[in-house]
């Protein structure tokens, strides 16, 4: 049986279900059935834009962004898919404060679904840092299916760790 990374933690019935489908070639039929295209957005531009719709139906309240892109440094192995940070710098005087929301490239070619549940966790540390009861209840307020999605992501990224691209590029 094959270590299933990215769904460490999870109930073994779930992950034994798993394994039946990569071993009966199914994983990627599923995920197909469920996601059958990627999304459209390949430029930085757009994904700033994308990011920006979202944040300004769920989230008017949080503090700006100045920066929104796709990063190919991000690396998958060390499970972060995308990175939110803040930076303080003194500039003439003034405290200047910049939100930047990293996603990791390997979502550049992903089901929009999939992209949406990274930018809504990435958006939810705008108001919450730790991931505590009121970071995933805020997750789950700006999209219902939040856990289903993240659930899916995983195994989108077992698909792509152990059987290829999910999309024919």
């Amino acid at each position: 049986m094959q270590e299933l990374q990215y769904l460490q933690g999870y109930p073994g019935h779930l992950t034994d279900q798993v394994q039946c489908l990569i071993a009966e070639k199914k994983l990627q039929k599923l995920l197909l059935k469920k996601y059958p295209t990627p999304h459209e957005i390949r430029t930085d531009k757009a994904l700033y834009e994308y990011v920006l719709a979202i944040k300004s139906s769920s989230m008017q309240q949080s503090q700006p962004l100045s920066k929104v892109l796709f990063d190919s440094k991000i690396k998958m192995r060390h499970q972060a898919l995308g990175v939110h940070k803040f930076i303080s710098r003194v500039q003439g005087g003034k405290l200047k404060a910049k939100n930047e929301i990293r996603i990791a490239s390997t979502f550049r070619n992903a089901p929009e679904p999939l992209l949406r549940m990274i930018v809504i966790h990435e958006l939810a540390h705008l108001k919450e840092k730790d991931h505590n009861k009121a970071f995933f209840k805020l997750c789950k307020h700006m999209e219902p299916e939040y856990h289903q999605l993240e659930f899916d992501m995983r195994l989108y990224l077992t698909q792509l760790d152990l059987l290829g691209p999910l999309y024919a590029t």
